[in-house]
């Protein structure tokens, strides 16, 4: 039985892994490039999910004998067309959006935090003070409500002056909140 080769194979073998790579990475850029910038954009579950089966994908085509380019690639543009394809369907069905980046979630409002939600959420009153400082917000009189957006970022919403449009239709919880349904002709 042949002792496997932990620290050096051959050199044949590391210039192939080297020109693989560098070919795998030059048509990832390109489809990447290709596919549009909401490819690349704040990532939400399914972005997430798209983004590690792409690493996964490039560390297979470079590391795995039996992958060619090509396969990589084809796996690449599949990926990309199914990410796409979801991206659509998103825009395009408020219902498919929905399940594949959930909704935003209200985390306080007029100075209270809603402990219940952010135990659920996961997300600590420290987080919240911090996100509010981010913004320079000194006193909580100035927010009106802080939510936990579907990428995990936090939005703060300053108190409203006069009447305005709001943006907090969509945030379960919140009084500005307008049901699916009735959206379409409130806003």
């Amino acid at each position: 039985m042949e002792k496997a080769k932990i620290f050096f194979d051959s050199w044949e073998k590391l210039g192939h892994l080297a020109i693989l790579a560098l070919l795998s990475y030059v048509a990832l850029v390109v489809l990447l490039r290709l596919s549009g910038k909401r490819t690349l954009a704040k990532m939400n579950v399914f972005d997430f999910v798209f983004v590690v089966a792409l690493g996964s994908t490039l560390a297979s085509t470079i590391l795995n004998a039996d992958t060619t380019l090509a396969d990589g690639v084809a796996a690449f543009i599949a990926l990309m067309a199914l990410q796409i394809l979801l991206s659509w369907l998103c825009v395009t069905s408020h219902r498919v959006d929905h399940w594949v980046n959930g909704e935003p979630t209200l985390l306080v409002h007029n100075g209270n935090f809603l402990k219940d939600t952010m135990k659920r959420e996961r997300v600590t009153k420290e987080e919240v003070l911090a996100a509010i400082r981010n913004v320079n917000v000194k006193s909580f009189d100035e927010v009106d409500s802080v939510i936990l957006e579907t990428d995990g970022t936090f939005s703060i919403v300053w108190q409203n002056v006069g009447e305005v449009c709001s943006s907090l239709i969509d945030v379960k919880g919140h009084p500005d909140f307008v049901p699916d349904e009735g959206r379409a002709t409130k806003h």
